[in-house]
């Protein structure tokens, strides 16, 4: 005489559309994670109005100009003589980039006498910080 089991055994599944949802969570964690650790070591300007895509940089040195002329190289004010010593001593490597963080209401020749400067001091790649605009 056979004895009939009271249970059945089901085999496990795995669903996958859950696993697609966490997936995208984490994707969209990371993602906006990741932009708030994007720092420019530049003081408050206001940037003129574009489109960019984000900077690859690891390591970059921020040149800042205000509308009053004044010259700044990750927050420490410099003069346009002084500019390509002090950029010396900063530049991590000879390919490094230089992030121009001008003011909209800058005058852009002293813009254009900075960035020079800097390439006096070695600078080859030179980013435009600018306003994302949707």
């Amino acid at each position: 005489m056979k004895i009939k089991k009271s249970r059945t055994y089901k085999r496990g599944r795995i669903e996958i559309i859950p696993m697609i949802d966490v997936m995208f969570f984490l994707l969209a964690t990371f993602m906006l994670a990741s932009l708030s650790m994007q720092n420019l070591h530049s003081l408050p300007v206001n940037l003129p109005q574009g489109h960019a895509s984000p900077i690859q940089s690891k390591t970059p040195v921020t040149l800042t100009i205000t509308q009053d002329k004044l010259i700044y190289l990750d927050k420490t004010q410099v003069t346009l003589d002084s500019l390509a010593s002090t950029l010396k001593t900063m530049l991590p490597s000879p390919d490094a980039s230089i992030i121009v963080a001008a003011d909209s209401n800058a005058p852009n020749g002293i813009t254009v006498q900075a960035m020079l400067k800097a390439r006096q001091a070695g600078a080859q790649h030179f980013l435009i910080a600018v306003k994302h605009v949707d």
